[in-house]
């Protein structure tokens, strides 16, 4: 799709919705546009097309089309005695530099790299396609118009992918060089990121039995393998952060050999090939999971295979739209201290640059060794931004293709603004 075809598709969509209806209509559920009513005293209104899109305030409006917020991290999981406990050994972590620290706030942080939206997506595309008509209204929350087991699912979601981040803060404290006063403050972090990271994973794998749906259980844990699978692509530093691949010749057209649901993700002649090595990594990360999140919401809502596999294109390709956004952060503003290695800019100017990668070989024990000024330089120096600009935008454009195949409505709308929000800002 052009991008004048992809400006056309998310102009189109972005248009003033009317307001949720708690009476809906059975055979398309909530969100079918037609049968919206316009008398309700609540409106629900998307964000306007505006020469500058909010995101913030699409995520916002959003949330409203779906009920309420819908991350995990609720009152009833604020109040749990484990989550409690968590938060007071984290206090503890105050002052030292316990990767976790940053997770944690991460986690909580309201604006773009907001990780809590992962859930919202899955509700998003619920409501957006509907559901079947046999679909017992004991099962229906009508006035958000999604399943109560879809919700439970947008949950389950988030807690994999909090606990693959908490995970991820462990240090590795035979390589590491520590302080006199760090030993004991980076080995209490880890037992409390470990100990997290199982307690949301056991919690979502408790709450995915509790779905009852074999088919649901067995797709959802082929996500969990595909985040332990990211952490074996490629090299990786002594603390495990990730390192590009060392350049070869000839990158070929784009691949598409992860868009497979159930089977492991072809990786033969991927890595050092910087398109398919980028998208590679980040299906495995991330995108996989939302994909495979969206496709199971469908699934539970009883729609045919082939708009379950919209439903998983979907999530992957809004994902990765989603990597290379966060990948053209720092290059958008002053320079950063650090930036991603793996990120899509570099990828490409080292494709391009193969003579660079010798600043990655210096990172072999520890990315702080890394000559991160010389790369941001070189990135800045050559055709690697406009590259992964053009990477987004196609990514994007193939998402707002899938999108036509849900009915026009107001969840449809949400996605399609947060997309917009998202894209916005790199054009």
């Amino acid at each position: 799709m052009s991008l004048s075809r992809l400006r056309s598709v998310v102009r189109a969509d972005l248009v003033k919705v009317s307001s949720t209806s708690a009476l809906v209509s059975k055979l398309r559920g909530p969100c079918s546009g037609r049968d919206l009513s316009t008398t309700e005293a609540h409106r629900v209104t998307i964000a306007q097309h505006t020469p500058k899109p909010d995101w913030n305030r699409a995520v916002s409006e959003a949330e409203k089309i779906v009920g309420y917020p819908t991350s995990f991290l609720s009152l009833r999981w604020v109040m749990s005695d484990e989550i409690a406990n968590v938060a007071l050994h984290l206090r503890k972590l105050v002052g030292s530099n316990h990767p976790l620290l940053k997770t944690a706030k991460n986690l909580i942080y309201n604006g773009k790299n907001n990780m809590q939206a992962w859930g919202l997506i899955v509700l998003l595309v619920s409501k957006a396609a509907g559901h079947s008509p046999e679909i017992p209204d004991m099962e229906q929350d009508k006035a958000a118009g999604v399943l109560h087991s879809q919700r439970a699912l947008a949950e389950v979601t988030e807690m994999i992918r909090t606990s693959h981040l908490v995970h991820k803060a462990l240090v590795n404290m035979n390589t590491r060089q520590l302080t006199v006063a760090e030993p004991d403050d980076m080995t209490f972090g880890n037992k409390i990121a470990l100990l997290s990271g199982d307690y949301l994973l056991a919690n979502s794998c408790s709450e995915l039995a509790n779905l009852r749906n074999q088919e649901l259980v067995e797709l959802m844990s082929s996500a969990v393998r595909d985040l332990a699978e990211a952490e074996f692509l490629g090299d990786r530093d002594e603390q495990n952060n990730p390192l590009p691949s060392r350049p070869v010749a000839g990158d070929g057209e784009p691949h598409t050999e992860w868009e497979c649901m159930i089977d492991p993700l072809p990786l033969t002649g991927v890595l050092g090939r910087a398109r398919r090595e980028w998208a590679a990594r980040h299906v495995l990360a991330a995108g996989a999971l939302l994909g495979k999140s969206c496709s199971a919401a469908l699934k539970l809502a009883g729609h045919q295979p082939k708009l379950q596999t919209q439903g998983y294109l979907f999530g992957c390709h809004l994902a990765l739209a989603w990597q290379a956004f966060l990948d053209l952060e720092p290059f958008s503003g002053p320079e950063p201290s650090r930036f991603s290695l793996v990120g899509a800019p570099l990828a490409f100017t080292l494709q391009a640059r193969p003579e660079l990668y010798e600043y990655i070989e210096a990172g072999r024990k520890s990315v702080h060794d890394v000559d991160y000024h010389a790369l941001y330089k070189a990135v800045l120096e050559g055709d690697g931004i406009e590259q992964t600009k053009q990477l987004q935008r196609e990514h994007i454009a193939t998402a707002c293709e899938v999108l036509d195949s849900f009915p026009n409505c107001d969840a449809r709308t949400a996605l399609t603004n947060i997309i917009v929000a998202m894209h916005h800002d790199h054009l």
